[in-house]
């Protein structure tokens, strides 16, 4: 294993923390292709939580829920803080995301637009105790609860001091 991650990886990192999931998977892509194991199966996945928090975005239900479950698989291998990243945060973010998405099912999947909001992840709020989604149209009074709880998942250093990007 490696002990350095190329330049590269951090500015994937920088996309995935800022929400430009897609631009974070051309980003990851590119060093997956051309990498060996076992920085090959981190890079995948890495980046398919990205790409699962894109198919959110536009509400793919499906895409979300099985590339969540295939990037948790691959990053377990990692924990707890392998590369300097806090694999472990990761996981733990992505899997409760996985769950949230489980539990409301897919026709649900419109009520977690609000963690696409700008209001809702301004760095200036990610730490408020008291932050809560936005108000959605209706949401069901079983997921609402469900919903102010979830975060898309960040990429944190191991330390868990520093938010990278």
């Amino acid at each position: 294993m490696i002990d350095r991650l190329p330049p590269e990886f951090w500015l994937g990192v920088e996309e995935f923390n800022q929400q430009a999931f897609y631009e974070c998977h051309d980003t990851l892509e590119a060093l997956w292709i051309e990498a060996m194991e076992p920085e090959k199966r981190f890079y995948q996945g890495v980046l398919q939580i990205a790409v699962a928090c894109h198919h959110l975005s536009n509400l793919n239900w499906r895409g979300a829920v099985m590339l969540l479950g295939e990037g948790i698989r691959r990053l377990e291998d990692y924990t707890p803080d392998d590369y300097g990243v806090d694999v472990t945060g990761l996981v733990d973010q992505s899997t409760a995301l996985l769950v949230a998405l489980q539990k409301a099912g897919i026709e649900k999947v419109e009520e977690f637009t609000y963690l696409f909001s700008n209001e809702f992840n301004d760095e200036s709020n990610l730490n408020s105790p008291s932050l809560s989604a936005p108000s959605l149209d209706s949401p069901s009074p079983q997921l609402a609860s469900l919903v102010d709880r979830v975060n898309l998942p960040k990429i944190n250093s191991c330390s868990g001091k520093e938010t990278f990007g």
